[in-house]
């Protein structure tokens, strides 16, 4: 459906009632209730079976993406169940509703939004279907405005939420190397970039400092080879440079 300018949201920019810092301590309620709209939207638009890549071979998307995600959050934190909820859809949009933990909000929002970008987007039924890629498109554009509408400073860029600090730094900078590293050329500078941004996420400066060298050289020892400049997996920044 997208974002709709109503009357109140036009008066309040008019008054200047619009936030120009971001936080990152509260995913407010009226967000977390939108995030679950997109998500239960976009995942029940397609209402098919097929191959989901690399998670199952006979897949009822909107039934099987919730259980996915459902066992993977259960796995990775231990426990069997996420709510009381006997529906697993259920359980996750719950679970992202009451979590108090930052942290494993995001992570709920991060891995559903994987599922609608990789996994529902590569289905072999959906793959071929021209009227459904936009809609994966739409979803996560409108999740990422509905963050900076919060002044929530997070978007979800290359299939990983990352944190936003300045919204020109991360216009002008950010989002440009994430689609020049999508190529499978720099695949593995586009980790480490993403790394860097983990990392940073959680305050871990010094190790986000060492990713986002790694990705330099990375980066640079790609373009030597294509240009046909020789190097060894030694060579670090300076020498590269020059």
């Amino acid at each position: 459906m997208g974002i709709i300018d109503l009357f109140s949201k036009r008066h309040r920019r008019l008054r200047g009632e619009v936030p120009d810092v971001y936080q990152y301590d509260d995913i407010p309620q009226s967000l977390r209730v939108q995030i679950v709209q997109i998500i239960d939207e976009t995942i029940k638009t397609v209402g098919t079976r097929g191959g989901i890549t690399a998670v199952f071979d006979d897949f009822n998307i909107p039934e099987d993406a919730y259980k996915y995600i459902h066992r993977i959050l259960c796995k990775e934190y231990g426990q069997f169940k996420l709510t009381e909820d006997k529906n697993e859809g259920l359980a996750v949009l719950n679970f992202l509703l009451k979590e108090k933990s930052i942290g494993r909000t995001l992570d709920v929002i991060e891995l559903c939004f994987q599922v609608i970008d990789v996994g529902i987007r590569n289905n072999m039924v959906c793959r071929y279907r021209d009227d459904l890629q936009p809609k994966f498109d739409d979803a996560i554009s409108e999740l990422n405005a509905r963050f900076k509408e919060h002044g929530v400073g997070f978007q979800f860029e290359s299939s990983k939420i990352i944190r936003v600090d300045s919204e020109f730094l991360h216009t002008e900078a950010v989002k440009p190397t994430l689609s020049l590293l999508r190529g499978s050329d720099y695949k593995r500078a586009n980790e480490e970039f993403l790394s860097a941004h983990e990392h940073y996420r959680h305050g871990r400066y010094k190790e986000c400092l060492v990713e986002l060298l790694k990705a330099l050289e990375s980066t640079m020892k790609t373009i030597c080879q294509k240009r046909g400049w020789v190097t060894t997996p030694k060579d670090n920044a300076s020498k590269l440079i020059k």
